[in-house]
């Protein structure tokens, strides 16, 4: 099975770390791996053995960092875009490649997904060109939330945590989903999304329960060292 990783970000939100190191690359647990390294070996784990990176941010660094793949028992192949691409664009540049069910992550994730069963899951929509992964998260909200009926007030609920359901950066993706795809044009997640729905295309759903985190921010970044030795057992 293939995979595509998308390693291309700039990393604006780790800054100063990504000035010098490129996210994919930035250590976890006291330096044991890098983000990179754990998502190769998790989808080598699930049967994903072609795997491309795509690069754009400091890609010489990530491909000397990675090589082939042979240390981890894989193949890996490198698509450099000449421009930023946004996060369904550097597809377009990997076509060729890409002529059967693959799965696309954000280089950024950290997680246990079962890739192999994500994968499986989608097979089954044979009318569906895409399958989103979704994570159900709790925000913090910062004020007292109330229940009313007209000028009374019935209830009171204080600081409660709001559940949302979020896009978790991962996707498994059919062939017919090139059809659009624009080439060599910046084109991001959300616009395929609307596009699909709007040419009436069925996009399937799967709720992940797995831990899950994305590490675009400092404070994530620091969750994840502390994360990380539980996240191995």
């Amino acid at each position: 099975m293939k995979a595509v990783i998308l390693a291309g970000g700039l990393g604006t939100r780790l800054r100063p770390f990504t000035e010098v190191i490129p996210k994919p690359l930035l250590p976890i647990g006291e330096g044991e791996k890098a983000v990179i390294e754990v998502q190769i070996e998790n989808l080598k784990k699930n049967g994903f053995y072609e795997i491309f990176i795509a690069t754009n941010y400091k890609s010489k660094y990530i491909e000397s960092f990675l090589g082939d793949g042979q240390q981890y028992g894989v193949n890996i192949y490198f698509s450099i875009e000449e421009k930023r691409l946004g996060t369904v664009g550097p597809l377009s540049l990997l076509k060729e490649h890409l002529n059967m069910p693959f799965l696309l992550i954000n280089g950024d994730i950290l997680t246990k997904a079962n890739f192999n069963e994500i994968y499986n899951f989608a097979l089954k929509f044979q009318d569906s060109p895409l399958t989103v992964v979704t994570k159900e998260t709790l925000t913090p909200f910062r004020f007292g939330s109330v229940e009313t009926d007209g000028d009374y007030l019935l209830n009171v609920e204080e600081k409660p945590d709001l559940k949302i359901e979020i896009l978790a950066g991962i996707y498994i993706m059919k062939p017919s989903v090139f059809e659009y795809i624009p080439d060599n044009k910046p084109f991001d997640i959300n616009e395929l999304i609307l596009l699909l729905l709007k040419k009436n295309q069925k996009i399937t759903r799967y709720l992940l329960n797995e831990y899950w985190l994305d590490i675009g921010r400092y404070d994530d970044y620091s969750k994840a060292q502390e994360d990380f030795k539980r996240f191995l057992d």
